[in-house]
């Protein structure tokens, strides 16, 4: 009976230390730097007309520096940081478009995107409000996150 006791209560151990091990969240080391992105983006035609469509598009980049690149981020034609190309494009990462109309106080989700091979994104919405329009990139393993922001004026007839 004492030897099932002990079994039991080793088992109830491991299985918290297991259960505290997965839902600590990892530190993250301050040692190693993350990529330098920037965000370009754009809201256009400006100023929109009601209910015409406005179309949103912009370009993901991350700054090559010395060794920075590495296999954890997706980089096309960056096998070396030479002078003249010192920012690289990032393809297959997600951007959030977001809306704060004119006179509120919240954004409002309006879609996700992804970048194309060449760090660009494109979409397409209906135009309804003025207001500013946001992309936002959350960042990713080794790459820092960078926001970027358009206001667009509708006019209506």
């Amino acid at each position: 009976m004492l030897r099932r006791v002990a079994t039991t209560a080793a088992a109830a151990m491991a299985v918290g230390a297991l259960a505290l091990a997965t839902a600590a969240p990892a530190m993250a080391d301050p040692d190693i730097d993350v990529g330098h992105t920037k965000l370009w983006f754009d809201a256009g035609p400006e100023p929109a007309h009601a209910h015409r469509p406005l179309y949103l598009g912009g370009k993901l980049q991350v700054r090559c520096e010395e060794d920075y690149i590495d296999g954890f981020v997706s980089v096309h034609h960056a096998d070396s940081c030479e002078d003249y190309e010192r920012w690289h494009r990032l393809a297959g990462k997600k951007i959030h478009i977001l809306f704060l109309p004119r006179g509120e106080h919240r954004w409002e989700y309006v879609d996700t995107t992804r970048t194309r091979r060449d760090g660009s994104f494109h979409l397409k919405v209906p135009a309804y409000w003025s207001g500013t329009w946001k992309a936002v990139f959350d960042g990713a393993r080794g790459l820092a996150p960078a926001s970027a922001t358009d206001y667009v004026k509708v006019i209506r007839h």
